[in-house]
């Protein structure tokens, strides 16, 4: 096992002694943070999703900042802004929120649009721009964003082109009966947060994203990639006009070309996760939910169920290529 891979297993032990269960979900969490990407992470309240964000804070002994997005929220309380200040006689700038390592996007949701889109330059160009000036965000930047489904007064729906600027869409999940008794007993007498210590630093975060990057993919699992997003957008087209009632709404188009980018992105961070430095049909197959379903297009108001049988269906109708993935390129 590489140095990286067993810095991503330090990090899941690590969080393991704060978050009961939610194996799943920290993985995917840590395939995120490997390949570089953000996460939007749907669920009801009290799952744990604020706990979890601030126990890979800790856990990485990265700078933390939180934004509990509201409606009356304004884009400069996110980016920063220009002030005059006296004493210097002269307009300094004073940064905000997203000037982080780790950056928790609480309800993001309950912004207004305006707000929601100072987010956008931050995600994709790790770069803030007010009053003409940009100023590049420091390395790494991680942004995990919440939500809730189930209340919808008073919130905003994520537009299409933020949605396709998370890495992956995942969910906190139910916890059975023997992870809630044991989640009783851990914090009965304390809180397990505030005595979690560091695991990793920065530099070993970055080192990190730039092994993710040199993990292998073989040529046939990157064109089984592409024929895997193309299924999307053919089972969208090949839908057409009265497939679906007209009071239903249908996925109108399938993942973009960032999805497909992201795929191959998550798969790397998946196996490196697993300790290999080769990508398998399976890592593929373990990412392909959270990565694409959320970047389906739909006509109307489709639920996330929706979404996932959309990702489902082209999985079963892309052939799954056999190989010795371990060789390299000639």
């Amino acid at each position: 096992m590489t140095e990286c891979a067993q810095t991503l297993q330090r990090l899941r032990e690590n969080i393991s002694k704060v978050i009961v269960g939610k194996e799943q979900t920290v993985d995917l969490l840590l395939v995120c943070l490997a390949a570089g990407g953000h996460v939007l992470i749907e669920d009801v309240p009290g799952t744990g999703k604020t706990v979890l964000a601030k126990s890979l804070a800790a856990s990485a002994s990265l700078s933390f900042s939180r934004i509990q997005f509201t409606p009356d929220l304004l884009p400069s309380d996110v980016t920063g802004l220009n002030y005059y200040d006296q004493s210097q006689s002269q307009f300094v700038f004073r940064p905000g929120p997203v000037f982080c390592h780790i950056l928790l996007a609480d309800e993001i949701n309950r912004a207004t649009p305006r707000t929601q889109s100072a987010l956008l330059e931050c995600m994709a160009e790790r770069q803030v721009t007010v009053d003409g000036t940009t100023r590049i965000l420091e390395d790494p930047f991680f942004v995990i964003a919440t939500q809730n489904p189930v209340e919808t007064l008073g919130t905003f729906p994520l537009p299409e082109a933020q949605l396709d600027r998370f890495f992956m869409q995942i969910s906190m999940g139910k916890m059975s009966e023997e992870e809630e008794l044991q989640m009783i007993d851990r914090f009965m007498e304390e809180e397990p947060l505030a005595h979690l210590g560091a695991c990793c630093g920065k530099d070993e975060i970055l080192a990190l994203r730039q092994e993710c990057r040199r993990i292998f993919v073989h040529p046939d699992l990157r064109r089984y990639i592409t024929r895997l997003v193309q299924n999307t957008r053919t089972l969208s087209e090949s839908a057409g006009a009265g497939a679906f009632p007209d009071a239903m709404p249908r996925i109108e188009d399938g993942v973009s070309p960032r999805g497909t980018l992201a795929l191959v992105r998550a798969a790397q961070g998946y196996a490196l996760l697993q300790g290999r430095d080769f990508v398998t049909p399976e890592d593929i197959q373990a990412c392909a939910l959270p990565t694409l379903s959320h970047r389906c297009l739909s006509s109307g108001i489709s639920s996330a169920r929706e979404k996932e049988d959309r990702i489902r269906s082209a999985l079963t109708q892309t052939e799954v290529p056999t190989e010795d993935w371990k060789r390299t390129l000639l």
